[in-house]
């Protein structure tokens, strides 16, 4: 049996193919035809729709919560470019392996290629802790794609 959370991926999945690559719900609306609290349907957007992953997501506010999910285009720079963007000023290790794996998938990157980055970002390649850390593996994770293009 499929729990709550995979059947609104399921749902949203699907709404993406039909729309091309954007869906456009209302969380009130999704979260009463599915019978569950529109809080899960947040949930399952910001666990398995993230900009990691390939999505960009916009929110109304009010009239029952408006959400426009947007499956960026696997056009390598366009791609590229996304990551950069969505990467912020602080990166940890398990959130770039997971660029990373979508940089290979999307095939904006070869095996050899991630194999490097991700030997440049790891925690033992970098001789800070914590935030420090975070911020130098971000600046040299986008100028490693910057590089790229």
């Amino acid at each position: 049996m499929k729990s709550m959370t995979d059947v609104i991926e399921q749902m949203l999945m699907e709404l993406l193919n039909e729309g091309d690559g954007i869906a456009e719900i209302q969380r009130n609306i999704l979260a009463n035809r599915l019978n569950c609290v529109p809080s899960q349907i947040n949930y399952v957007i910001q666990t398995r729709f993230t900009p990691e992953r390939g999505y960009s997501i916009e929110s109304r506010r009010g009239g029952g919560g408006g959400v426009r999910i947007i499956r960026v285009s696997p056009d390598e720079t366009n791609y590229l470019m996304h990551v950069i963007n969505s990467v912020g000023n602080e990166l940890d290790y398990q959130t770039a392996r997971v660029f990373v794996q979508n940089l290979v998938d999307y095939e904006c990157l070869s095996l050899r290629e991630a194999k490097l980055i991700l030997g440049a970002l790891r925690d033992s390649a970098i001789p800070m802790q914590g935030g420090a850390r975070n911020r130098l593996r971000a600046a040299i994770f986008k100028n490693m794609l910057l590089a790229l293009q």
